[in-house]
């Protein structure tokens, strides 16, 4: 700061000039979206907080005599079972099994169930000759054909591979053709303008806006694939984890079963992870809230 000073006689003025350095410059904080902000507790132990508290209770219950073994085996019981059965072999060889006939049957379904979307959804007569039918047979419980199914195909791998492809194929043609008739107008009027040719309009506009139904679609379609091997294992099978569930049944073996239905849950977890990594990765365009 620097004072300077008139000359003798003159009005005295005091002039107060201060200097860029001296100067107060205000301490800007970055903005940080409240979606954004992490809190002190970490995601995972948060998502992982429920089912621990579950398991507790559950080991809790049993131990105090109100969950008999007959009723629900203890979780350390289970525990020891599910060492037991991968030791033996019995529950990698059966979950082998399994897997194979989720992913032929999940195959078949995702190409009727889209194929006939794109026939149904990109064509006036294709909606008028497909929807209906689609729409009336979906209708029809898939766990009611099992007879029909075992008399057409008999009671080998054929049945158990049609009823997967049957609950996979409804939903996936459901959201397929949601999202394609659900893309804006304008932005296939846009593409005409630019002078994109039908293929052009259906390759660039209409697949990529129907591709997060299409997405949804597989999500649900996974998880019936898991539900629908549960009743197809059912029919004469000599494999897989339905296989062990019905001997597990018939010797009342409660610890048994609860590990075939643990393994069908991470299966199904694991599918969901894998369809959610792809949904990332082929939707990278698409911006999406994802929770405060």
């Amino acid at each position: 700061m620097s004072i300077s000073h008139a000359p003798p006689g003159s009005p005295r003025t005091d002039i107060s000039v201060i200097s860029k350095d001296e100067r107060a410059v205000p301490a800007l904080e970055p903005i940080v979206p409240a979606s954004t902000r992490r809190t002190r507790v970490p995601r995972w132990l948060r998502r992982t907080s429920g089912p621990v508290l579950l398991l507790l209770l559950w080991q809790l219950l049993s131990s105090t005599g109100v969950l008999t073994s007959d009723v629900l085996a203890s979780p350390g019981r289970i525990a020891q079972v599910a060492r037991d059965l991968v030791a033996d072999g019995s529950l990698p060889n059966a979950m082998g099994v399994s897997l194979q006939r989720v992913a032929v049957g999940l195959l078949f379904g995702a190409v009727i169930g889209t194929g006939l979307a794109l026939v149904s959804g990109l064509f006036r007569a294709g909606e008028d000759l497909v929807d209906a039918s689609v729409q009336m047979l979906r209708t029809v419980p898939f766990v009611g054909l099992i007879p029909l199914f075992i008399i057409w195909f008999g009671i080998g791998e054929a049945p158990k591979i049609a009823i997967i492809t049957l609950g996979v194929s409804f939903p996936l043609y459901l959201n397929v053709y949601a999202g394609i008739r659900g893309v804006d107008s304008q932005l296939i009027e846009a593409g005409e303008s630019l002078g994109l040719s039908r293929w052009g309009l259906v390759r660039h506009v209409v697949l990529p806006g129907a591709l997060p139904g299409a997405m949804t679609g597989l999500r649900y379609s996974l998880g019936i694939a898991w539900l629908a091997l549960v009743f197809a294992e059912q029919i004469n099978a000599d494999a897989g984890i339905g296989f062990l569930m019905v001997q597990a049944r018939d010797f009342l073996r409660t610890d048994v079963i609860v590990v075939c239905l643990i393994v069908y849950a991470f299966l199904g977890l694991l599918a969901d992870f894998v369809v959610r990594s792809l949904e990332r990765l082929l939707l990278q365009w698409r911006p999406t809230f994802t929770g405060r």
